[in-house]
């Protein structure tokens, strides 16, 4: 090649090696003027790795050089592979985004930025760093997805090098691509970077079973190569008299994926129906369906085994038909057929797009699924920390397998054990905050039902609806958990709000003064010092438990611009039971209407209110400043739980009297439970829904009477 030629006679001597002449190489479906970008950004990378070597003891230009060589294969645009070359500029030398932007453009400094670690920040744990650095990943892929193909090419060289490192940094880098990187690359689908993946980290996380299933495959493979063989040739020929023209390969199988499926169907090797397998392209989608014909009638199918991803996609936008044959000596065969375009997008996925991209403007299938995962992604931004994104992102990684209609016929993909809850979600935001019930093919279901592929579902909404905190136990995906958690943390803090702005009221009064009273002089200083913005967050942290009441008022009536207190008594807040998530009751007493309670400040938790009597009284009574005095409304139109203990005759349908007479008491029972037997007699302890303590006391009344029973007592630690 004389232009590659021509940009590495400019370079100086020790920096065109490295491989720089096998990449240009690779590069030739780019223009020269593309070529000459790619030229700079390598003479500026290896300028400054100069001096630099990677663990094996390698030049690390050759790393770059090496990453951008994998995207070369992918055959992807110059703008990637210029940064491919720079991608550990920013991290690992004292090159800045600026720089990059200023010698190469903003397209190409964006992609190196958003590949790069944040290394500058302080965290608090490796594993903090590791998730925060994922998140800025992920986000950055929102915006290009080329962040994650070329981080993906990265972390595929680094495997392919992982010898040099120390075998417990292997297994915990192999873990780690198992986890999160091939299905990434899954996702996208790139299915030549997502088998190679596998592989290496299968091998480096588990190096012993990966040689003895090696040698397992191996050993079985090689006594079947002439099976294979004549089976490739006997397909070939039915398929060419029926005039298909048509390219049979076997294929070997990942030992990854023949791992996997051994582990989770726990099953032995020989079990494993597709560890010799066939791959037929033929020139379009209807020779597809009658190439499956014409090996359903070479070889016998096997029930239940065939999968038609051409009709309905996966996810990642993988088309083809999947057959599972009893092949010659009963040997199951697994038999792929697609055509050639199928076959180009299944190996690059969402690659594929810029080869085509100057002559086809099309949105093929990866990119359509690409965009819908991207776009779940920005909604998983709200989540409340990185852990929690990564979390999110790792659920989402494995959507496989369920394919339901909407009432109008279109299919949504979600994942295996995916709820109508999560369907509503997919939908739309609004649809799942609004739903209150579903139809499954027309007949009315619990929203926790599990979705199965083929059924039709149908969202029933209502304006007034919100999310129930309950479903976040029972959804799957991630768009509908990030969404009904970002919710409830708005409720949370409006709640948290309101109780914060009313507990430092009363400390205020105590001290003889009110927030109307305090200047926004004296509140200032307050929260400079506190480090808070404004008013609102002060109230949340109050509300919360974060802080203490009473230390603010204090810090608010020390300043000289504050209000000059008056003379007034002790007050006590007053709780009406509909505060929200941030007023509980201690689950050890179960307050009631009627009891005298007092409140305790929790961090996190906000005021959580406990009965007079209640046995952990003791314990936080060590810290009085937490302690607020609390008085329970005149009128509150709400049930509380509460538990009772009833002394029976152990006698057969006791349970079932005494049950019936508590529902005849207008009361509703919780749960229960058989405490412990001793001859005649049992223990049962009742969690019934009272609305005061005159309900309760009606409740005893009217099952303390009964023949079968002891004795009756509220239950408190």
């Amino acid at each position: 090649m004389d232009y590659a030629a021509a940009i590495l006679s400019r370079l100086p001597t020790t920096r065109r090696g490295t491989g720089f002449k096998r990449l240009l190489g690779k590069l030739d479906y780019l223009s020269q003027d593309h070529l000459d970008t790619v030229g700079r950004a390598y003479e500026v990378a290896a300028q400054a790795h100069e001096g630099q070597r990677r663990y094996s003891g390698e030049a690390y230009i050759t790393h770059p050089v090496a990453v951008a060589g994998i995207l070369a294969g992918l055959r992807l645009d110059y703008q990637t592979i210029a940064a491919a070359l720079m991608h550990d500029l920013i991290e690992d030398t004292p090159t800045g985004k600026d720089q990059l932007q200023q010698d190469f453009g903003e397209e190409i400094a964006d992609l190196v930025d958003g590949v790069s670690k944040l290394d500058k920040l302080n965290f608090d744990s490796r594993a903090e760093a590791q998730t925060e650095s994922f998140r800025k990943m992920m986000l950055a892929m929102v915006q290009d997805i080329r962040v994650m193909l070329l981080k993906l090419a990265d972390r595929l060289h680094n495997m392919q090098t992982l010898e040099a490192l120390p075998v417990a940094k292997q297994g915990r880098i192999a873990r780690e691509t198992l986890e999160i990187y091939a299905p990434i690359a899954n996702r996208l689908g790139v299915y030549t970077m997502k088998t190679e993946l596998e592989e290496l980290g299968f091998r480096y996380s588990y190096p012993f079973r990966y040689k003895v299933l090696e040698r397992a495959v191996r050993r079985a493979q090689g006594n079947q190569r002439q099976l294979v063989r004549r089976t490739s040739v006997r397909m070939e020929a039915a398929l060419a008299d029926a005039g298909i023209e048509a390219t049979v390969r076997g294929r070997k199988k990942n030992l990854y994926s023949i791992y996997r499926k051994m582990a989770t169907k726990q099953r032995s090797l020989s079990e494993i129906a597709d560890v010799f397998g066939f791959r037929i392209i033929v020139d379009s989608p209807d020779n597809c369906y009658r190439a499956l014909g014409l090996v359903h009638a070479l070889y016998k199918p096997m029930p239940g085994r065939f999968k038609d991803y051409i009709a309905i996609p996966r996810v990642n936008g993988y088309q083809s038909l999947h057959t599972t044959l009893f092949g010659p000596n009963g040997i199951p065969l697994e038999v792929q057929i697609r055509t050639e375009e199928m076959d180009r997008i299944a190996e690059r996925g969402v690659a594929a797009h810029w080869q085509y991209k100057a002559t086809d403007k099309r949105a093929m299938p990866p990119q359509m699924r690409a965009r819908e995962w991207l776009s779940s992604i920005t909604e998983m931004e709200l989540a409340a920390n990185s852990e929690e994104f990564m979390e999110q992102v790792k659920v989402d990684l494995f959507p496989d397998k369920v394919y339901v209609f909407t009432p109008k016929g279109d299919i949504m993909r979600l994942p295996r054990g995916a709820t109508c809850v999560d369907f509503a979600y997919a939908v739309h935001t609004d649809v799942g905050n609004r739903c209150v019930a579903a139809k499954i093919e027309r007949r009315l279901v619990p929203l926790r039902t599990q979705l199965e592929s083929g059924q039709t579902v149908e969202i029933i909404t209502a304006s007034g609806a919100h999310p129930n905190p309950r479903w976040v136990n029972f959804v799957t995906t991630a768009k509908a958990r990030s969404s009904i958690r970002q919710y409830l943390k708005n409720l949370r803090f409006g709640d948290a709000r309101e109780l914060g702005k009313r507990l430092l009221e009363q400390s205020l009064r105590d001290a003889g003064s009110s927030l109307r009273k305090t200047s926004r002089a004296a509140m200032g200083p307050v929260l400079e010092e506190l480090g808070l913005n404004n008013t609102n967050e002060l109230f949340e942290q109050l509300g919360l438990g974060e802080r203490l009441a009473p230390l603010v008022a204090k810090a608010l009536l020390e300043n000289p611009q504050a209000a000059a207190p008056d003379e007034s008594g002790r007050t006590a807040i007053v709780i009406a039971g509909t505060e929200g998530m941030v007023l509980s009751y201690g689950r050890c007493c179960h307050p009631i209407p009627g009891d005298p309670i007092m409140g305790y400040l929790s961090a996190g938790r906000g005021l959580v209110i406990h009965r007079n009597v209640c046995g952990n009284l003791g314990e936080f009574r060590k810290q009085p400043q937490k302690w607020i005095a609390v008085n329970w409304e005149k009128q509150i139109d709400r049930e509380f739980s509460v538990e009772i203990r009833v002394e029976v005759t152990n006698r057969p349908g006791a349970l079932a009297e005494i049950a019936a007479q508590i529902g005849d008491a207008d009361c509703n029972i919780e749960q229960v439970s058989v405490e412990e037997r001793e001859g005649d007699t049992a223990d049962l302890r009742f969690s019934i829904l009272v609305k005061d303590r005159a309900h309760l006391a009606r409740v005893i009344r009217s099952i303390r009477h009964m023949p079968v029973v002891l004795r009756v007592t509220r239950t408190c630690t």
